[in-house]
């Protein structure tokens, strides 16, 4: 578990694809000094297991199913990526809760300068989108930012100049691919209810409370 704020900018050293899994090594310092062989670290936001590492970088696997969900298959030697250690349980919860498990990629449509930081407008595909909303959470290649607007399957978020300098937000550019995970609440939500939607009364509404 994560929080969605980004400890260190690492830089990919080595991209190897193994039969469709991506094996690749990333120099870190703050993160690497502070990991172990089977640690989780969050890389772009995906949430992948450390198998081997040494004093300056570390090496993780991802699946196929991460690679197709995610922006993990475009990383290439010398790019820069958001590194998060997993939380601790007395760490605080700085941002929101993070899994790292990745529901699809966005394309940063536009961007739009600000006194202080910077607005991205970002779109995505439909059943992403669809946990997205107003005022709520949204971690963008590991990045917890709030939701200012969405209509349709574009969505709003301002990033703060403190956050663009200390994350790969800073090198965003119009058509950047980046990895989004919506916030779980909105899918227990919506597992919790799906077995009611066929069956929905007023009897039942009142017994949930509306």
């Amino acid at each position: 578990m994560f929080t969605g704020i980004v400890k260190e900018i690492g830089t990919v050293k080595t991209v190897r694809n193994l039969s469709g899994v991506i094996e690749i090594t990333v120099d870190s310092d703050v993160v690497n000094s502070d990991c172990s062989v089977d640690d989780s670290i969050a890389v772009n936001g995906v949430c992948l297991t450390v198998t081997a590492k040494n004093e300056s970088s570390f090496t993780a696997q991802a699946v196929r199913e991460t690679v197709l969900r995610s922006n993990i298959k475009a990383l290439k030697e010398n790019m820069k990526v958001n590194l998060e250690p997993a939380l601790r349980p007395n760490d605080r919860l700085g941002g929101h809760i993070v899994q790292g498990h990745i529901d699809g990629t966005g394309k940063i449509l536009k961007i739009i300068p600000q006194s202080m930081g910077k607005e991205f407008i970002v779109s995505t595909e439909n059943q992403t989108a669809k946990y997205i909303v107003k005022k709520g959470s949204v971690c963008i290649d590991g990045i917890s930012l709030t939701v200012a607007d969405i209509s349709g399957n574009e969505f709003r978020v301002a990033v703060i100049p403190h956050t663009e300098n200390s994350t790969t937000a800073k090198s965003w550019r119009t058509g950047t691919i980046v990895n989004i995970e919506t916030d779980i609440l909105g899918r227990y939500i919506e597992k919790f209810i799906s077995p009611e939607k066929a069956g929905l009364t007023i009897e039942k509404l009142s017994e949930l409370g509306y």
